[in-house]
């Protein structure tokens, strides 16, 4: 049994969690990955997966040997694609790390074209809020908001500012009034969001329009009877009148655009820091993800996540998306 075969399949079984889903993925049978994995566990000596008829789960030992070899494993993918592509075009499996609003405003204009233009390359993008270790997960690189990321990494602007809004059904505004200040929001029913990597509930974020403390961010915990995990669901339920909601602008801008959603407040939510995409500043940038960006940046703009100028002395402000 080739060790590195035996490695590769032990990491495909830990990422997908199972061993018919990772076979798919290694073009094998689940049959015969699951005899490289005993093979693997008995020359190590030890149990490296928990199994059972539903799913399948690394041991202590399993994380530990996962955590080792991943980052390996990833340079060695790395130099192998660098090395098959050179002087060829960008060829390989392409995984992207990304929350739901850069999938349904930023990618979903775009995947279609930049699969057309680049045929050898292959996309796998998992869309995940929290944020992902890009090494121990096998990513090749990731698309978050810019003050989220961490200072070891390679970041690369791919929108332009973003901004959030608070918007209500023309409906809710009718019966309840329109909030002219963000304090007002104690007397409205407001659809809460709860944050699905630290289960806590997101504390809604504006900033001082005038005076002394312009441009500076402050938070309001707010009332409200329904709480979501689900930023479309949250958009929904707006529409439908169950209250305000707070949400990235692309959320809306339909529903803005043909008058089921009015926003208010707009005064006291200023632009601030779009997308990076970002990836190890320690790997060698191979040409299926060089192409990605440049096609990003190329085209990002005309995704039009949003078009507006950033804000003078606004800090870098934390999001739930």
């Amino acid at each position: 049994m080739r060790d590195d075969y035996a490695l590769r399949a032990f990491r495909a079984i830990a990422e997908h969690g199972s061993f018919t889903r990772a076979a798919a993925a290694l073009d094998v049978t689940a049959s015969a990955l699951s005899q490289t994995l005993r093979q693997l566990e008995t020359q190590l000596g030890t149990r490296l997966l928990h199994r059972t008829t539903r799913r399948v789960g690394l041991s202590e030992a399993g994380q530990e040997l996962l955590q080792r070899i991943a980052p390996a494993l990833n340079e060695l993918d790395a130099a192998m694609d660098a090395l098959r592509q050179h002087g060829d075009r960008p060829a390989g499996l392409l995984r992207l790390t990304v929350p739901d609003v850069v999938a349904i405003a930023l990618l979903d204009p775009l995947l279609g074209e930049f699969m057309a233009r680049w045929p050898d390359v292959k996309l796998d993008v998992h869309v995940d809020n929290g944020l992902s270790d890009l090494i121990a997960e096998g990513f090749d690189a990731g698309i978050r908001l810019g003050e989220r990321l961490q200072r070891d990494m390679v970041a690369v602007p791919v929108s332009g500012p973003m901004r959030s809004v608070v918007v209500g059904s023309p409906d809710y505004f009718a019966r309840y009034g329109r909030p002219q200040q963000p304090r007002e929001l104690d007397t409205h029913d407001c659809v809460n969001f709860r944050q699905i990597s630290s289960r806590a509930i997101y504390r809604w974020e504006f900033a001082h329009k005038s005076g002394p403390r312009k441009g500076q961010w402050f938070e309001i915990a707010v009332n409200g009877r329904l709480t979501v995990n689900s930023i479309p669901l949250a958009v929904r339920a707006a529409i439908g009148g169950a209250g305000l909601a707070t949400v990235l602008e692309p959320f809306a801008r339909v529903a803005l655009a043909d008058g089921r959603l009015e926003s208010v407040l707009d005064d006291w939510l200023p632009p601030y820091d779009g997308f990076h995409l970002y990836y190890p500043s320690r790997f060698q940038i191979p040409p299926k993800l060089r192409v990605f960006i440049d096609f990003l940046r190329e085209r990002g703009q005309a995704a039009e996540v949003v078009q507006a100028a950033p804000h003078p002395g606004r800090r870098q402000r934390p999001s739930q998306r």
